[in-house]
């Protein structure tokens, strides 16, 4: 608890001089109410008059339990870019105090929550850039991405972090100067997808490996799921001229995976081919653990947000409510699988609110 009071410590209470209620209890509060399951600030409120006894514990609460409108109040009045300066800040701490390391395969990818739109208006909900270790497993970061512009999120929120030994990844969206650039100036190294898009670069990615040229390869095949085996073949090819000759920053090497399902039945889809840009020269087989890696943003964070967080369906839509509580779901997924153990995300979340002593046991690993 201590590194998270820390955290915390530089963010500005935004409501009046006389509220009742500590800026901190409150998102205490919150937080140990989303590690049980709580989606919304009624669900908060629940939670802290069924827990009071436990919460004074290790909280003063001078006035009791905030109210539901004292949650709502907070989440909507809070700026998100000190908030998430603060997950950010608390991110780092906690990871170093749990030797976590965080660097590796780092996926962007965005997501919009789909329940953040006003009834009877145009339907825009709110579009969010997710930066995602893999290695670890943990949420570094979240970006509104401005006008629902995702690449312009996605910079944003790579020229808040330190990329050392890093490897970013992104789908084609991202595929552009700017980000290449981004990624160097931070001191990582990217895979970026490319695909026809990119016009003039992409021909000249796909020729390369038309003509023949010195190349490494790799082979893989996936063990059956699902009722379906999957094949990936990676070629690696040096390039060096496309940096000078179209103007993209950093490349020294182009790669490519080809794809192919074997389904029930023994039939077979036709063949996947995707294509890479690469500032690091790395052999075939790390090029097809990095790009398969990539997706992980999708099942293990995404997926987990919207399946046990209720993401999608969360209808806070006020203010700067979605971008706030958005990231109190995500700190309160790093905790949780931060925690010993093979259990799954949804057994921690009902255990956290059955069980005081394991609720207790997972803000004991914050300090």
């Amino acid at each position: 608890m201590g590194k998270f009071k820390k955290a915390l410590r530089r963010l500005s209470d935004p409501r009046a001089a006389n509220a009742r209620h500590d800026l901190l209890e409150v998102l205490v509060i919150a937080l140990a109410a989303v590690l049980c399951g709580a989606e919304t600030c009624s669900d908060m409120a629940e939670f802290g008059q069924a827990k009071e006894d436990l919460l004074r514990l290790f909280l003063r609460l001078e006035h009791g339990i905030p109210s539901h409108d004292t949650f709502s109040r907070v989440f909507r009045l809070l700026k998100p870019d000190t908030f998430e300066a603060a997950f950010r800040r608390f991110m780092a701490a906690f990871a170093k105090a749990n030797r976590l390391n965080l660097t590796g395969v780092i996926a962007v990818d965005g997501k919009a929550l789909r329940g953040a739109f006003e009834r009877g208006s145009r339907y825009e909900p709110l579009h969010l850039v997710n930066v995602f270790a893999v290695e670890a497993r943990m949420s570094l970061a979240q970006q509104k991405a401005p006008g629902r512009n995702e690449t312009k999120g996605a910079l944003e929120v790579l020229a808040l972090l330190s990329l050392e030994g890093c490897i970013v990844t992104t789908d084609a969206l991202h595929c552009h100067r700017a980000m290449a650039k981004t990624v160097l100036e931070r001191g990582g190294d990217y895979v970026l997808a490319i695909k026809a898009n990119r016009g003039p670069l992409f021909k000249a990615v796909v020729g390369q490996f038309a003509r023949s040229g010195k190349r490494s390869a790799v082979k893989t095949i996936e063990p059956s799921t699902h009722d379906r085996r999957e094949a990936r073949r990676a070629t690696i090819m040096r390039n060096t001229s496309l940096a000078a000759v179209h103007g993209f920053p950093g490349v020294v090497a182009i790669g490519r995976v080809t794809s192919r399902r074997q389904l029930q039945g023994n039939r077979t889809e036709p063949s996947v081919v995707r294509y890479y840009l690469l500032s690091k020269s790395m052999s075939a087989k790390r090029l097809l653990s990095v790009t398969r890696s990539h997706w992980t943003i999708e099942n293990q964070l995404h997926w987990v947000l919207d399946v046990h967080f209720d993401e999608d369906g969360n209808r806070a839509r006020m203010d700067n409510a979605p971008e706030n509580l958005a990231i109190l779901r995500r700190l309160a997924l790093n905790i949780l699988r931060s925690c010993p153990g093979p259990t799954s995300i949804r057994r921690k979340i009902k255990r956290a609110g059955w069980d005081d002593s394991f609720l207790l046991a997972l803000f004991g690993h914050m300090r």
